[in-house]
């Protein structure tokens, strides 16, 4: 029998409702607020109507699915999202993404081990979650580093370019399970100077004495 969580109701396919952007941010926060007290598992369009007051059927018409309702409200929070960023070098770049990764962890990395871990059982909403929030991320630091690679501040065949995503959205992840702690905007920054730019092959403390261009 299908779950009416992953099945979309006959009003599915009516004309979709009007909803207001502070409503539909209202129940994106909810959306979230739900997954980390109880996890995605625990979920269901039910809950949410009830935390929300809003129609069950009107959430149906408007997102369809619990996945695609999971991660609009990710989208529209722009939750695990990483702002724009270019500071005109990329020791500056990779620090700002330090401090916005480190600052969103107490809230994101709590959602992200919830939806990783359903994700694992859900082909569904693991390709939403790759194509929606992962896929941009690692595009956003891979443009980074291809600003750096350009404008001459890493060597173009450098070895450690590829593996600069995995391990500023890794550590994230993982240092709440080595050491009980988040990843937050100090630590972060430190793993940034300690580990990925000398990598790299670029000293901080030069590069700030020699900007790219001078």
């Amino acid at each position: 029998m299908p779950s009416h969580d992953t099945a979309q109701e006959p009003a599915a396919t009516s004309r979709r409702s009007k909803i207001t952007p502070e409503r539909a941010q209202e129940l994106y926060a909810a959306v979230l607020d739900l997954i980390r007290e109880s996890g995605y598992e625990a979920l269901t369009m039910e809950g949410v109507a009830s935390r929300t007051r809003c129609g069950k059927s009107t959430l149906y018409r408007q997102w369809g699915s619990k996945p695609e309702l999971v991660v609009a409200a990710l989208h529209g929070t722009r939750r695990m999202l990483l702002p724009p960023i270019d500071t005109g070098s990329l020791v500056g770049d990779l620090r700002e993404a330090a401090r916005a990764i480190g600052a969103a962890s107490g809230h994101d990395t709590p959602l992200s081990h919830a939806l990783s871990h359903a994700a694992l059982q859900s082909p569904e909403l693991l390709c939403a979650l790759r194509q929606a929030l992962i896929l941009p991320q690692i595009a956003a630091i891979e443009e980074m580093v291809e600003r750096g690679r350009a404008r001459g501040e890493i060597a173009a065949d450098s070895p450690a370019a590829e593996f600069v995503a995995a391990q500023l959205l890794g550590v994230m992840r993982a240092r709440p399970l080595l050491e009980g702690r988040y990843a937050d905007e100090a630590y972060l920054t430190r793993f940034v100077e300690s580990s990925v730019l000398p990598a790299l092959g670029i000293d901080a403390e030069e590069s700030e004495k020699s900007p790219p261009g001078a």
